[in-house]
């Protein structure tokens, strides 16, 4: 592994970086570090996580990385993982492999949790991994929310996906709102645990995605070249698309009645489809990505 680093007062030091207030000085990193000089978006939430908050990080993390961005995270488990994942997993401009930037709470040479190890070196290879502390430096739990300004101030915009009321990442969105990025929340039960500070977000004015495709247009984000929409889907996956793309949307009952499928493996099939980036759901529908 190759660990370098670079001095803020160099050329190639991040430059939405630099403008926030303590900023690290100097940063190590293992990877390309062209990708902190590309649009960046803060993807982040809690290490406890449910299915449908793992499903959205990397639905965004896709959808962030296939329009040519870089998708920043923690490497953490649960969510900020996902994320990871689907940008790692996406298929970027002009066919490119998707981009995502690791900042750790750790050395650049240190993989923390430990079971993420195959992730760490999928970055390394394929994206950026960062950190200001010097190589050999041990994880710590207070150096994790230290790290967070980081993730924050890399990022034009920062979207918690699910976070409970003393999760790490509402420390990342404060920070975001402090230095002046976007702010968005992804809206959750309000009956569940898992939800209730993302929910509380929103509540005190971050943005709520409903729809993963307002993010890239709020952002003036576009694919650099048309989605394979059509193209390797499964037999069940294709006929779902076909059947969205003549009616402009069904709910999961009508696509059930439709298929004399259960709604279940209807469902599964749906999230499989979203996570390619092909349709998207909201308030209990489902329709084609635009």
């Amino acid at each position: 592994m190759e660990i370098k680093k670079v001095y803020i007062n160099e050329e190639m030091y991040p430059a939405l970086l630099r403008e926030i207030k303590d900023p690290p000085n100097p940063l190590y990193y293992a990877g390309d570090l062209r990708l902190a000089h590309q649009r960046c978006v803060a993807v982040v939430g809690s290490r406890r996580s449910t299915a449908y908050g793992r499903e959205t990080a990397q639905a965004l993390g896709r959808s962030v990385a296939g329009c040519g961005g870089s998708v920043v995270s923690g490497m953490a488990s649960g969510i900020d993982t996902c994320a990871h994942w689907g940008a790692l997993n996406a298929e970027g401009g002009k066919g490119k492999p998707g981009k995502t930037i690791a900042v750790l709470g750790c050395g650049v040479d240190i993989c923390y949790p430990a079971q993420n190890q195959k992730l760490r070196d999928r970055i390394e290879k394929q994206g950026l991994i960062l950190s200001e502390y010097p190589p050999g430096t041990p994880p710590a739990r207070y150096r994790f929310p230290r790290r967070n300004r980081i993730i924050s101030g890399l990022s034009e915009a920062t979207v918690v996906v699910q976070a409970p009321d003393s999760s790490g990442a509402l420390i990342t969105a404060e920070l975001a709102a402090d230095q002046g990025r976007a702010v968005y929340a992804v809206p959750g039960n309000i009956n569940s645990a898992y939800h209730m500070g993302s929910n509380k977000l929103i509540r005190d004015g971050a943005m709520p995605l409903a729809v993963l495709e307002d993010l890239l247009e709020d952002l003036g984000l576009e694919w650099e070249e048309e989605k394979p929409a059509e193209k390797n889907l499964g037999p069940e996956e294709a006929r779902i698309f076909e059947l969205l793309a003549e009616s402009g949307e069904m709910t999961p009952d009508q696509l059930s009645s439709a298929l004399d499928m259960p709604v279940a493996k209807v469902m599964g099939i749906v999230t499989i489809l979203e996570i390619k980036g092909v349709i998207c759901t909201s308030l209990g529908k489902i329709f084609i990505a635009k």
